[in-house]
């Protein structure tokens, strides 16, 4: 039995850092939240009246938190919001609504709910819902419409999402609709597996004008990844024919394969030549669990970059990775300069964050071994300011291109890299050339966390940039979207979707048709 001196003594380690608001993870009540630091991590606690109290890990590193909260900037809004809310009540009545602070940067339409395979973690799909959620090529062409009307940035990056997308036979179609209203890149989550076996459907879908593959990822064996273990090496062979980049999604989760992050890196750089980048996904909680099952799998965006820091010996450290609103003073400084606006990545510091790493020789090498890209961050965002106060734009620029080389260290640049080259070439000559140069010698490493019903914070939310298009014309955050499905997906695919024995009966094909079935050779098995 814990006594008073030791609840006093736990008390008085915790430092209060700020105060926000969550939801009751057993009846989505809004409530009052804390967020605290206790023995080197961040935690949040909320308590409800009915359900009592719930105290959840939020961020495992407390010192990389603090360098990242320095980032934290306001985004842009929306000048055209789908929902006008006089009192805001964040997560509830998400559309986009007037308070929200941050732009859509990445757009996500599910096409389907159907999927070939049953992952555990995963946030849904048909068999579960009790429906088939499809919308209609009229549907998404209106969906994404309305994504172009956003304002000050309309919307240029869509993520086709499922379910598993590649089940419908007109995805190709699918895809050329979004690209006729104006979308420049569109990205393909998928599981891969059709990709493999089928490389007609996949030309059709390079042809219609895929960007790239957001393709799943979770480990390098059979054991760590058997939802695609056997079919990644047909993907990867198909995309290079095709000339498509792909991305490694890896849904990293606590005990199950967080222990091959660095084989996952060292398996993206084997394949280069055709894999853009890896973005690690700790896993996000769905459903009651209770609390020892969430310790038991909870983790978070510091303790994979420590992973990684212990898994590559020391060469990608902790101090490479910025978070993803740290690269706004380049997009400042671009947008002062052209006088157009631009993509403004203001989401929140604990969202995500990211490097670049090079193979050099035998090494991983990254970006911050040879740049100082903080000094450089804070270089531009004040010659930022400098033209927003009245100076001359072009002499600005001049000397920027002028001064750059002192973040630059040569000596240790990789071999045959010349990034001082390479901006001038960006910036002067307009010649894009050497950035397809960068991504062909460099792999993006990735982190985005998604939230869960325990680590909710609303201040997230507020600020999210990765949003869901939906059929009844919103736009709807992805942590308000997945989070809480009782108000937005469920409901909404619900109201549009169809019973699944209706679905059968109308398309002569039972749901179960679509799940994947493996045949290995004896010796795989």
């Amino acid at each position: 039995m814990t006594t008073t001196a030791e609840l006093l003594e736990k008390r008085a380690k915790k430092k209060l850092i700020g105060k926000t608001r969550s939801i009751c993870p057993e009846c989505n009540a809004i409530l009052p939240a804390e967020i605290f630091e206790e023995d080197n991590k961040i935690y949040i606690k909320k308590n409800c009246p009915r359900h009592g109290e719930f105290e959840e890990l939020y961020f495992g590193d407390a010192s990389m938190y603090y360098k990242f909260a320095k980032w934290l900037r306001d985004g842009k809004g929306t000048g055209n919001p789908d929902v006008v809310v006089t009192r805001v009540a964040c997560p509830a009545n998400c559309g986009l609504c007037n308070e929200h602070l941050s732009h859509t940067a990445l757009a996500n339409i599910v096409v389907t709910n159907r999927c070939d395979l049953h992952c555990w973690y995963c946030f849904f799909y048909a068999e579960k819902s009790g429906y088939i959620y499809e919308p209609t090529l009229e549907q998404i062409k209106e969906m994404v419409l309305n994504l172009r009307d956003e304002r000050p940035v309309p919307g240029n990056s869509v993520q086709i999402t499922g379910g598993e997308p590649t089940l419908r036979d007109d995805l190709p179609e699918i895809i050329k609709i979004i690209k006729s209203v104006g979308i420049d890149h569109i990205q393909l989550n998928t599981n891969g597996i059709r990709l493999a076996r089928d490389f007609e459907y996949f030309k059709k879908l390079k042809e219609a004008g895929v960007s790239n593959l957001y393709m799943s990822f979770d480990g390098v064996t059979p054991r760590t990844n058997p939802k695609n273990h056997w079919e990644v090496p047909a993907v990867l062979e198909n995309a290079r024919k095709l000339g498509v980049g792909v991305v490694l999604v890896p849904t990293i989760i606590k005990g199950i394969n967080d222990h091959e992050l660095g084989d996952i890196i060292r398996f993206g750089f084997s394949n280069i030549d055709i894999i853009r980048a890896v973005n690690f996904q700790p896993v996000s909680l769905t459903g009651r669990m209770p609390k020892k099952e969430r310790e038991k799998y909870r983790i978070t965006i510091p303790d994979c970059i420590i992973k990684i820091e212990e898994q590559t010996d020391g060469m990608i450290p902790r101090d490479a990775w910025f978070p993803v609103p740290s690269c706004i003073p380049l997009t400042d400084f671009i947008e002062v300069l052209t006088g157009k606006p631009t993509y403004m990545l203001s989401t929140h510091f604990a969202c995500g964050a990211g490097t670049y790493v090079f193979k050099d020789g035998d090494k991983l090498k990254p970006i911050t071994e040879f740049v100082d890209v903080e000094g450089l961050l804070k270089y531009l965002q004040d010659k930022a300011e400098e033209i927003e106060m009245g100076r001359n734009k072009y002499w600005v620029a001049m000397k920027v291109l002028a001064n750059i080389g002192k973040f630059i260290n040569s000596k240790k640049e990789p071999q045959g890299l010349n990034l001082k080259r390479m901006i001038f070439d960006i910036i002067v000559k307009h010649d894009y050339k050497s950035v397809g140069d960068w991504h062909r010698r460099s792999l993006f490493l990735g982190m985005m966390h998604f939230q869960d019903k325990y680590n909710y914070d609303v201040e997230r939310v507020w600020r999210c940039e990765i949003h869901y298009l939906t059929p009844d014309m919103r736009i709807i955050p992805f942590c308000a979207f997945n989070v809480l499905p009782e108000w937005y997906r469920d409901r909404i695919q619900a109201q549009y979707g169809i019973p699944i024995d209706e679905w059968e009966k109308r398309t002569g094909r039972k749901l179960s048709d679509d799940f994947y079935r493996r045949k290995l050779p004896a010796a795989s098995q």
